[in-house]
């Protein structure tokens, strides 16, 4: 009963989740859908891989070596901005290798690690590691879903594709150092509760890390389902309070975002809204970013290829989407999800919403 509660208890604190919720049964009324056609709308493969990638970061920081990373890093960095500046660098190169969400599952655990060393309110730093990978991402055809996408339908190589995104990435990850400077102070940084290592665990630790790149690698050939299966057997087996450490919300709420976009898609007023997105000056970029602010990028360059084939200003379009609102990106919501803070969705805008605005006109300009 008392878990039933908190269940409970959760579901009404989570405002996105009941959106979701709400907005299916009038959804379903347009588009009447039955339930095996709604399961086929749920990337499977996105969704196992998410709970792969928050076991294997869940037990990094339980294992204690983050924090002691951690420790490190503040031993470098002498200031919240200097700290600030090297975790964005980090998470943009990272984003570019192994995507936008894993380098948000391997940085944000580091973050609250700092937050609780030093005291430091780690919110607007999160907040900027999101805005950082979705920079970085941009660069390259791996670096996010959407640019994946894009990539195979364009049937450029992997080195013309980077070129093509090259300016624009360069540009965002400019523009978000830059506000940078302005954001974080120059605070000097101390460490108020020292790490005790007595109960950090270098198995855990050791097998956890060991397990991020063979996990990746079965995401890269499309096995995320059955190796998110045996990560969840081993934290079973091993080390069951990882498994309950994990926010298992955040799957339902993309699953139900996958149904959500899918039915929306369906609705001919989406049919008509790309053409009169298409019509718009720049209409590939504009409509790329734009959509992109009601559906996630994803969904918009998936939707927007049978439209188009300028293919730089929709690739465009869709990574200067991923600003803005939280929805603009998954990878938004997963750092939103992962911080724990309370408050934080009304700062989050504060600066997205100035980063899309400088980067769509900055866009807009160049191309």
């Amino acid at each position: 009963m008392l878990q039933l509660r908190r269940v409970l208890s959760r579901l009404t604190e989570d405002y996105l989740l009941l959106a979701l919720l709400l907005l299916l049964p009038l959804l379903l009324w347009f588009s009447p859908t039955t339930p095996s056609e709604l399961l086929v709308l749920v990337d499977w493969q996105t969704v196992c891989a998410l709970a792969g990638l928050m076991l294997l970061s869940r037990a990094l920081e339980d294992s204690g070596y983050l924090a002691r990373f951690a420790v490190w890093l503040l031993a470098l960095c002498h200031s919240e901005r200097a700290l600030a500046a090297l975790l964005l660098l980090f998470a943009a190169s990272l984003a570019a290798i192994v995507t936008n969400d894993v380098a948000l599952f391997i940085l944000i655990p580091i973050t609250l690690s700092i937050g609780r060393l030093t005291g430091l309110a780690v919110g607007r730093l999160i907040i900027f590691l999101a805005l950082a990978v979705n920079a970085g991402s941009a660069l390259t055809p791996i670096g996010n879903p959407q640019n994946l996408v894009l990539w195979q339908a364009s049937g450029y190589s992997f080195w013309q594709f980077t070129v093509m995104m090259a300016p624009l990435a360069l540009s965002l990850l400019l523009l978000i150092l830059l506000i940078c400077c302005f954001a974080f102070a120059k605070t000097t940084l101390t460490i108020a509760v020292p790490h005790q290592n007595s109960a950090d665990s270098r198995p855990l630790f050791g097998w956890s890390l060991a397990g991020y790149p063979l996990f990746i690698l079965a995401m890269e050939y499309q096995l995320a389902p059955y190796a998110a299966a045996v990560v969840l057997t081993a934290y079973f087996v091993l080390k069951r309070s990882v498994i309950s450490g994990i926010d298992w919300l955040l799957l339902l709420v993309f699953s139900l975002m996958f149904i959500d976009l899918g039915l929306l898609a369906q609705l001919p007023v989406m049919q008509q809204l790309a053409v009169t997105l298409m019509a718009l000056p720049a209409g590939s970029y504009t409509g790329a970013a734009l959509l992109s602010q009601f559906i996630s990028n994803v969904p918009a360059a998936i939707f927007l290829q049978h439209f188009t084939d300028d293919w730089r200003a929709l690739s465009w379009g869709v990574s200067v989407g991923g600003f803005g609102l939280a929805i603009g990106s998954l990878a938004n919501l997963i750092a939103l999800r992962l911080s724990k803070q309370t408050g934080l969705w009304r700062e989050f805008h504060y600066w997205s919403l100035t980063v899309f605005a400088v980067s769509f006109g900055f866009g807009l300009l160049i191309l």
